[in-house]
C-alpha cells in the first residue's frame, strides 16, 4: 500500500511538473497571410513594417514569463494624435505626448488589460526609466487596416514613446 502510494505520489508530482515547465514556454499560436496594402494605408513611421502579399506570419497569445529581469526588444512608437497607431490608447482611451513616458506591451504581457496603468521600469544602456502600460502591441493579429496594414507584433515587445527612448539614450535622440 505504501509502494502504491508513493508511486501516485511520483506520477502527480511529475505530471505538475511537466506542466509548470510548459506553461513557463510561450509557443506560437498561429500564422496569418499577409495582404498588400491599399496604396498609401501603411503607417511606416519610425520603421514600421508593411505586410508583403502571401508572407505568412507567426502570431502568439502568449509572451515569454515575467521572472524579474526580462529581456525584451524595445521599439519606437508615437503615442499621440497622428502617430504610429492613429488610434487613442487601450488602456484609457486617450493619446499620449511623446514627452511622457509611456509603453504599449506585446499581447501575452499586456494579459487582457491587467498591465494597464501600470508601471514598469526598463533597463537600457546602464540607465533605467519607469514608464506607465497604456497600449497593447498585438501579437495576434495583423495585415489589416486595424493595424495599420502591419504585420503582428513579436511576443517580446516593448514598444516606448520617444520620452522613454530619449531616457535611455540621451545622445542618440539629440
Amino acid at each position: 500500500m505504501k509502494q502504491i502510494c508513493s508511486t501516485i505520489f511520483m506520477i502527480c508530482f511529475l505530471i505538475l511538473v511537466i506542466n509548470g515547465a510548459e506553461s513557463q514556454t510561450c509557443r506560437p499560436s498561429g500564422k496569418i497571410r499577409g495582404r498588400k496594402p491599399p496604396p498609401g494605408q501603411c503607417n511606416q513611421e519610425h520603421e514600421s513594417d508593411c505586410c508583403v502579399n502571401g508572407k505568412f506570419y507567426t502570431t502568439y497569445k502568449c509572451s515569454p514569463p515575467v521572472t524579474g529581469h526580462i529581456k525584451a526588444t524595445l521599439t519606437l512608437n508615437s503615442f499621440a494624435p497622428g502617430g504610429d497607431d492613429g488610434a487613442p490608447s487601450e488602456c484609457d482611451n486617450h493619446y499620449h505626448s511623446d514627452n511622457e513616458l509611456v509603453v504599449a506591451l506585446s499581447t501575452g504581457w499586456f494579459a487582457n488589460k491587467r498591465r494597464c496603468l501600470n508601471y514598469i521600469t526598463i533597463n537600457g544602456n546602464g540607465k533605467s526609466v519607469r514608464a506607465k502600460v497604456v497600449d497593447e502591441c498585438d501579437s495576434t493579429m495583423g495585415c489589416d487596416s486595424d493595424h495599420d496594414y502591419q504585420p503582428p507584433s513579436s511576443n517580446n515587445i516593448v514598444d516606448a514613446s520617444p520620452a522613454v527612448w530619449k531616457a535611455l539614450v540621451k545622445d542618440i535622440m539629440q
